[in-house]
């Protein structure tokens, strides 16, 4: 599939099972897969639809949906060997879908030999796309047409965020104190390319949801990467949490004073 042939399924999507459930959710259309871990019917329905779609034009690829590895897990080894795979979360930012926040996003990321190659990033409220492909950049997709997206410059002080609780209003070291996170990879990731965050910090690092971003970041300047410092691999565990920086220099900066967060 085209580039563009994938960015329109997910507009397809979104307007068949996702835009006609927003703010119309009913009680049996919201479930929990864990304590406060939500999911509705259009994340299950968006899911299927577009892990279909993958499958009919790459037979070969594995399909790493967020809700079919909640249902089974080994989906994840065989996202970790293959050579050829694709990332799905239907909906992100599923809280913020169920409050009836407009802030949250459809994603897909393609991997080759263990890079991301392409992404998109679909936030079907605000009618905003966000598109990566290795080596050839990162646009932002409106209704006003399309523009490759460039970082603003870092400021005097650098503005941080966080989707973690216990963070929100703690110092990294010397810096400002985190705010909170848009509760939305899908968001999160084209803020700090675009200049209303400078660095994220977060406590998981599950395919779905920081795939997309890495590539957007990597296309802008920006470096996603461990705790430990090393450069985030979409197939590989993620150990202890992740920075997402706008440069490799402010990832350095963040990640050298990450021992002063509590609890991590």
């Amino acid at each position: 599939m085209e580039t563009d042939e994938v960015l329109a399924l997910l507009r397809d999507v979104a307007d068949e099972v996702v835009n006609p459930r927003f703010r119309s959710l009913g009680k049996d259309d919201v479930a929990e897969k864990n304590p406060g871990d939500l999911v509705t019917v259009a994340d299950r329905e968006a899911e299927v639809l577009i892990t279909a779609a993958l499958l009919a034009a790459y037979p070969d690829a594995v399909i790493l949906g967020e809700e079919a590895t909640s249902a089974d897990a080994t989906v994840l080894d065989r996202f970790a060997a293959a050579e050829h795979a694709f990332t799905v979360d239907p909906v992100d930012g599923t809280k913020n879908f169920v409050s009836g926040s407009p802030d949250h996003a459809m994603m897909v990321a393609e991997i080759r030999g263990g890079t991301v190659v392409r992404s998109w990033i679909w936030q079907p409220q605000h009618e905003l796309a966000y598109v990566a492909e290795q080596g050839s950049g990162a646009y932002r997709i409106s209704s006003a047409g399309r523009e490759r997206l460039v970082r603003p410059p870092l400021g005097q002080e650098l503005r941080g965020i966080t989707s973690r609780r216990r963070w929100i209003g703690r110092a990294v070291g010397a810096l400002k104190v985190l705010e909170l996170t848009w509760v939305c990879c899908g968001v999160d990731y084209p803020k700090i390319v675009e200049g209303e965050a400078d660095y994220a910090v977060y406590g998981h690092g599950a395919p779905w949801d920081h795939a997309p971003g890495s590539l957007l970041l990597a296309e802008t300047g920006g470096f996603l990467g461990d705790f430990r410092g090393a450069a985030y691999h979409p197939q590989r565990e993620v150990q202890g949490g992740l920075v997402a920086a706008a440069d490799r220099a402010t990832f350095d900066l963040v990640q050298g004073l990450i021992d002063d967060l509590p609890g991590r």
